[in-house]
């Protein structure tokens, strides 16, 4: 047996074996087995165990060998030292899908028996699930083959977990909110098969028009990004990731490591990719229900319609939040609005009715909005009042959201309120119509589709290409490495912005006093002089920087200033010479940095540049090589934009040669494994068509 199996039959196997079926009730191969029963399973059961006997009406077979019938997947629930045995058994009979329930592997440090069992299995073309998982569903074949909960509701989204504890709750969570599954596969240790794999059957899977994925850690975040760019242009995808604190990030020698947060890279590629990142829980099943039954919006234009001025604010904030644009055309919503509207209320998006409305009030006023074919998408807030009529109230919203879901118009409710108000909730939310009991909740639920109807209205765009000069880099970095060096000195990081078509400074690198005054010289007044050192990595820091120097006995004076500055700050740093600079002209000054990130492999930063730029933290990620699209979107994302675009009455900036110079950090990272981290700060920027000049540049070298 070799190759790679078709991860299908994992979803749909010709039969099942339990290795480990158990006649005691206690044990997990006792429940798996009795899951695999009650779910009805469309495929042959195989219990396995040496004692043999009958479980649930079944043979129970003393060895997986023995079975003469096809089985495309193992459920393994044995202690862990004997776990390898009964893979080795797999092997001989061909099955191609192992689906480790045991624990006691790298959970606990035993990675290395995990990763031998992944070998093995590899080396006879097997695929592992786990190890340390409570099984998998698949509405497919009508299989719960694990140990949780017995009964799980067909349906359209499919959850991915790597919490074993996480995926349990979820399923509980999706039955009480009426939410059917596809699938519910956790990946444990994920010592094998992981999100990326389940991607490649989810995305084509016509059950499945929706994927909830739960992760802790990533793996191979490049084969990652590549699965969820794949899917999210069919299907939503939403993720919960734990882990927002900057404590997984790495240091590394420059800004672009120290400000790369393990979150703050996940939350911006994930946005790249186009995925629905929830902070909680409670919002991805909510939107998980929504984007299941609300259709596609014709248009931007979002109505809120309110009863309570304050309610209406919030919504307008939430509106604010989660992307959502607001209706702002008054001449057509008061033609709207106003037959419908009360003296003392408002046309003016929220659509305020004061606290006089009436449940009549609202669907008048709902079925207005219906009729113009510009309000694209509504927000219907009440606010509980003696005068709503919460007698007839459940049912004019179960009307509306009818007629609303007949036209194709997406629509969520909010209602505020006391025990009427839950009451009426829970009549609604089994009736299956979006209804919230909080604002936030309800808007985001819109914001979720905006966000995945736009990503997947986007045009596609490939990667953008700029040609480097290979050689000239790889020199550069054999170069430093002779010399033991993990990094580039100034000069050399100057040619190398040069290899890849990145403008810079004229500069000279100085050993002595007698070299700095004829460099400056042939470079041209005013000079800036910089300290070159292998060990200071903030030149400012150390007094190492000395700008604005227009004659000879200027540069004299600050050539001694600056060495006797940095052996005072810095003692024992080798000082290699003194940088002599062309003076760059003013503009505006951003940072722009790529590195070699642990978990995504190659990615580029840019933000606000200049000396605070690590307190203000205000950087935009994404994966490498950029789309131009990539890159502008960066830029956005940041203050840099508006400083780029000018302010109080500065000119436009020059913002196509900072999206030129991110494309060109991004090839140069992906194309050069040797280069860990790359950094321009400051990359200066002139007014728009003028270009841009890195001024001061930093490069780490892998080891």
């Amino acid at each position: 047996m070799s190759g790679t199996p078709d991860i299908r039959r994992l979803f749909e196997p010709r039969g099942v074996a339990v290795i480990g079926a158990s006649h005691d009730p206690r044990k997990i191969g006792y429940k798996t087995v009795q899951n695999m029963v009650l779910s009805k399973s469309h495929c042959p059961i195989y219990p396995v165990n040496p004692k043999g006997g009958k479980l649930f009406g079944l043979p129970v077979w003393r060895r997986v060998t023995e079975v003469e019938k096809p089985i495309d997947l193992a459920c393994i629930a044995i202690p862990a030292q004997h776990v390898f045995g009964a893979v080795e058994e797999c092997a001989q009979a061909g099955i191609p899908f192992l689906a480790i329930i045991t624990s006691g592997f790298s959970e606990v440090g035993e990675t290395e028996t995990e990763q031998r069992l992944v070998r093995f299995a590899h080396e006879h073309g097997m695929r592992i699930l786990g190890p340390n998982i409570f099984g998998l569903f698949s509405s497919h074949a009508s299989l719960n083959a694990g140990f949780g909960p017995s009964k799980i509701r067909p349906g359209r989204v499919a959850i991915i977990t790597q919490s074993g504890a996480m995926g349990g709750a979820m399923i509980g969570k999706t039955a009480a909110e009426n939410i059917g599954l596809s699938a519910i596969i956790p990946l444990g240790n994920k010592a094998d098969i992981d999100e990326a794999d389940l991607l490649e059957f989810l995305r084509d899977d016509e059950r499945t028009e929706i994927v909830l994925i739960y992760i802790e850690g990533v793996r191979d975040g490049q084969r990652l990004i590549r699965a969820l760019e794949a899917t999210t242009r069919r299907k939503p995808v939403i993720v919960i990731k734990t882990g927002r604190s900057k404590r997984g990030a790495l240091a590394a020698a420059s800004h672009t490591g120290s400000l790369a947060g393990a979150d703050d890279v996940f939350d911006d590629l994930m946005r790249q990719c186009g995925v629905l990142r929830a902070e909680q829980l409670q919002d991805a099943l909510a939107w998980c229900k929504f984007l299941g039954d609300a259709p596609a919006p014709a248009g931007e234009n979002a109505v809120i319609v309110t009863n309570g001025g304050g309610a209406g604010v919030a919504a307008s904030d939430a509106c604010e939040k989660y992307g959502v644009a607001l209706h702002d055309d008054t001449t057509t919503l008061e033609r709207t609005f106003s037959p419908v509207t009360p003296p003392l209320g408002s046309t003016k998006n929220p659509i305020d009715f004061t606290g006089q409305a009436t449940s009549a009030d609202y669907r008048r006023a709902l079925l207005a909005a219906l009729g113009e074919p510009s309000c694209h998408a509504l927000i219907a807030v009440y606010c509980e009042t003696a005068l709503l009529g919460f007698d007839r109230l459940p049912a004019d919203i179960e009307a509306i959201h009818a007629r609303y879901r007949d036209a194709g118009r997406p629509i969520v409710f909010c209602l505020l309120g006391g025990e009427q108000v839950r009451d009426c909730l829970e009549r609604l939310r089994q009736a299956g119509v979006p209804a919230f009991d909080e604002i936030y909740t309800a808007v985001s639920c819109l914001g979720a589709m905006y966000a995945h109807h736009r990503h997947r209205s986007a045009r596609v765009e490939g990667v953008a290409r700029r040609k480097i000069d290979r050689p000239v880099i790889d020199k550069l970095i054999a170069g430093a490495r002779s010399q033991s060096r993990k990094f580039l000195l100034a000069d050399e990081g100057h040619a190398l912005l040069q290899a890849i078509g990145v403008r810079t400074p004229r500069s000279h690198i100085a050993h002595s006093l007698g070299r700095a005054v004829p460099h400056a010289e042939d470079i041209g007044f005013p000079v800036a002089l910089k300290i070159v050192s292998r060990d200071i990595v903030h030149k400012s820091d150390a007094g190492g920087v000395a700008l604005d120097l227009d004659n000879r006995q200027e540069v004299i004076d600050a050539y001694e200033a600056v060495l006797q500055s940095c052996r005072r700050h810095s003692p024992g740093a080798r000082l290699e010479g003194v940088e002599i600079v062309e003076m760059v002209p003013a503009g505006a000054e951003v940072i722009i940095g790529a590195r070699s990130d642990p978990a995504f492999g190659p990615i580029a930063m840019v933000g606000l540049g200049g000396i605070y730029v690590e307190l203000l933290g205000d950087v935009a990620f994404r994966a490498a090589p950029l789309r131009r699209s990539d890159a502008l979107a960066m830029i956005k994302e940041t203050r840099a934009h508006q400083l780029l675009l000018g302010v109080r009455g500065e000119e436009r900036r020059d913002v196509e040669a900072v999206v030129d110079t991110l494309i060109a950090l991004g090839v140069l990272i992906d194309a050069c494994p040797g280069i860990t981290d790359i950094e321009i700060n400051p990359l200066v920027v002139f007014a728009d068509r003028e270009g841009a000049i890195a001024v001061d540049i930093r490069v780490a070298l892998a080891e």
